[in-house]
């Protein structure tokens, strides 16, 4: 399943292609997509294939289709706060996105059937919590995982805001599902070959939206046991957090709060505190401080210019060639301004042959004068330059938890042990 869109160059430019095709319609998820780089969750010789908008396979582990991913975002409908349980979490791509947005006052639960694929998400979020510069944008909720058959949940068991099923259901197991939410949530899953979103408004109402056309592979069925009991799954247990945690998620959210503004979200294709392309905290450029560069107003003589006894035509250009990749003063000097400096020289060397040798003192003060505004023009161009060239990202939340009065263990702490 897949194929709706362009394959992309990087993950951002899967984005772009699944906004222009309308399947990511909201910030939000926007937001979500471009924190996660989808080929993290690719092994290392299939990445080649990430940005493409295809489903990929290797033994147990699965990944689906890029444009179906984003129909489930959206139809979910997820804000802070809400509780989330993926039924078939697999690689755990999509409950790390989810959890970017449930913030850290979710809860963010998943159910895989195969243990090798629960040690491959584990792994895949170490990672992610580790060294992404995403991380430090959000608050975010961590998933968790079991291992079980999605099928085999006690009907007594607790029930959640959103619910994703990512294997295909047959309408015997509808209202197994169904019963999985609470009143007002929203479940999302393939349902008799289309994606469908069942909302529900009531203890015994339902709406149910057809989304999109799927094809997923169907849910393993339960093998009985041995002794004919039936065999149960245990759901994540919902965990209180403690005061030490809430702590760290208070703190770091004042000084998030403080250094951007607000807007602890990246925005479009960038962040506050990173990933290279978006706008810098506190209305700084990416690149560094933002500063108007200065336009240099050039003299541009279009005049006859004595010159050996002989009238020349000077146009700005100068007679002389020079090397346009001359670097002078750390910037480029262009052919234009080369020959601007040409015939402001011709015309020095003309004007000190017409005036004489009572002429020469005063020109030469002129000149130096000019020269010396040439000088400075040039420095200024140079700073503002060096200004303007791009510098390596800073991670200003990183950087203000390591500034504060703390023992180092405590530092750390506050940093999730982050590596960078």
């Amino acid at each position: 399943m897949g194929g709706a869109v362009s394959a992309g160059e990087d993950n951002d430019d899967l984005i772009d292609n699944l906004k222009e095709a309308y399947y990511i319609r909201s910030d939000l998820v926007e937001r979500a997509f471009r924190a996660i780089d989808r080929a993290d969750y690719y092994l290392d010789e299939y990445r080649d294939n990430a940005y493409k908008d295809l489903a990929w396979r290797h033994g147990n582990i699965h990944l689906s289709a890029p444009c179906i991913y984003s129909e489930v975002m959206e139809a979910l409908d997820l804000h802070p706060g809400l509780s989330f349980l993926n039924l078939g979490s697999g690689t755990g791509y999509l409950s790390t996105m989810v959890g970017l947005i449930l913030g850290p006052f979710g809860v963010n639960h998943g159910i895989e059937l195969h243990a090798d694929v629960i040690e491959y998400a584990y792994q895949k979020l170490d990672s992610f919590i580790k060294t992404s510069d995403s991380f430090d944008k959000f608050e975010f909720c961590e998933p968790s995982f079991v291992v079980g058959n999605c099928l085999e949940i006690p009907p007594e068991s607790r029930q959640y805001d959103r619910v994703y099923c990512g294997a295909g259901v047959q309408k015997e197991h509808e209202d197994y599902m169904k019963n999985l939410l609470k009143v007002g949530g929203i479940l999302v899953m393939p349902l008799e070959e289309k994606l469908t979103k069942i909302t529900r408004t009531g203890p015994n109402s339902w709406e149910t939206k057809k989304i999109i056309s799927v094809s997923f592979a169907p849910l393993v069925l339960p093998k009985h046991s041995t002794n004919g009991k039936p065999k149960t799954v245990p759901l994540p247990k919902y965990e209180v957090r403690t005061l030490q945690e809430l702590a760290r998620i208070c703190i770091r959210h004042t000084l998030r709060v403080t250094t951007d503004g607000g807007d602890n979200q990246s925005r479009g294709r960038g962040s506050s505190f990173s990933v290279g392309r978006g706008l810098a905290v506190a209305g700084l450029h990416k690149y560094g401080p933002r500063f108007k560069r200065r336009r240099v107003h050039r003299r541009h003589c279009n005049a006859l210019v004595l010159a050996t006894h002989q009238v020349v035509a000077s146009s700005g250009i100068g007679a002389a060639p020079l090397d346009s990749n001359n670097n002078q003063g750390g910037r480029v000097i262009d052919e234009e301004e080369a020959g601007e400096r040409e015939t402001r020289r011709q015309m020095r060397g003309s004007r000190r042959a017409g005036r004489g040798a009572a002429g020469v003192v005063e020109e030469e003060e002129t000149v130096e004068e000019e020269d010396e505004e040439e000088e400075q023009e040039e420095e200024e161009e140079k700073e503002t330059g060096e200004l303007l060239r791009p510098q390596p990202a800073v991670n200003i939340l990183r950087e203000r938890i390591l500034g504060l009065p703390l023992p180092e263990p405590l530092k750390m702490y506050l940093l999730y042990y982050r590596e960078k």
